[in-house]
């Protein structure tokens, strides 16, 4: 039995995507634009995993407020709560943080404790039914550290997908129109978190990582008919030949985005503070992805003059 939304995907279609290519280099232009400036302009609002402190983990159903009053007049800086969705007046898991406290060696590691277990006897003694859970302290060494194991993990992954799509397609148009497709996805998702000031975390970086994967899986189901078209159709014109495949694969596009999308909705509005960046940053990957894959990646090929395949035969005219 099928679902009667399935037969109303769009099929057969003939959509003038190439056409709107120079309008979409615009578009992407000023989002490249707008992203590296606002990168520079207010920075990114960086989680404890990289700028260091001492994260708290609570069980309580006080509210965000009183915690944050508490932890601000320790006088050890300006605390950040983050509590889970809940409803007024229920336990709810809640993350009070710390800034990391000023010193170096032994000195700061000894200043990390001490604001921890201060902390930690804060809030039992305002509030007595409080579960204490797990505490960490990251310093600055370590968030140091995966600041740049996290910008090596992004190089690495665009460096390997190059790399596949070369072997994969065998012309370096190809890879070189995936990568600055996918390059164009890393960089608006950065601007993103500039711009909302969200906080960017390991699982921000996670959650890039992911977009990168499945932008390029994306591209490659694009790429894959275009390859095959070029074969079947040898005398008619790149820009035809390129228009028709994303034609061909549009109805799967839309049903891979739209199912995918509307998880990570879910994940978003009920999955909590802890994987609000996550599931955001995931959205808008499905998003810039799903754009960039047809209007970045695809028209690059034209730019690039993408060579046909001389193999399986003369190819047929229609």
């Amino acid at each position: 039995m099928s679902f009667a939304l399935v037969k109303y995907l769009p099929t057969g279609t003939e959509y003038g995507f190439i056409r709107m290519r120079r309008m979409a280099l615009l578009v992407s232009i000023a989002l490249m634009l707008g992203s590296v400036g606002t990168y520079f302009g207010l920075g990114i609002n960086f989680g404890i995993d990289f700028r260091g402190g001492i994260q708290l983990e609570v069980m309580t159903d006080v509210p965000a407020d009183e915690l944050r009053a508490v932890a601000d007049g320790l006088g050890f800086g300006e605390s950040e709560i983050q509590a889970a969705r809940a409803a007024a007046g229920e336990v709810r898991s809640v993350m009070v943080t710390l800034p990391l406290q000023p010193g170096e060696g032994i000195e700061a590691e000894r200043a990390q404790q001490a604001a921890g277990l201060a902390l930690r006897e804060a809030l039992a003694a305002s509030f007595p039914g409080i579960e204490l859970r797990d505490d960490s302290v990251i310093g600055a060494a370590v968030s140091g550290e995966l600041i740049q194991t996290g910008i090596i993990a992004i190089v690495v992954a665009l460096v390997l997908m190059l790399i596949y799509i070369l072997f994969r397609f065998d012309q370096p148009a190809y890879s070189i129109g995936a990568v600055l497709a996918l390059t164009h996805d890393v960089i608006a998702t950065i601007g993103l978190f500039a711009i909302t000031q969200m906080t960017f975390d390991l699982a921000t970086v996670a959650a890039i990582l992911t977009i990168v994967g499945y932008s390029m899986n994306d591209t490659v189901v694009v790429y894959d008919r275009i390859r095959e078209n070029l074969r079947k159709y040898k005398k008619r014109p790149l820009d035809e030949v390129l228009n028709l495949s994303l034609n061909d694969t549009l109805s799967r596009t839309i049903l891979t985005s739209v199912t995918t999308l509307i998880a990570l909705f879910s994940l978003y509005l009920i999955g909590g503070s802890a994987l609000k960046g996550f599931s955001l940053a995931m959205i808008w990957g499905v998003v810039i992805g799903t754009y960039s894959s047809v209007f970045v990646a695809v028209p690059l090929l034209l730019s690039l003059n993408v060579a046909r395949s001389s193999e399986d035969g003369e190819g047929e005219e229609q």
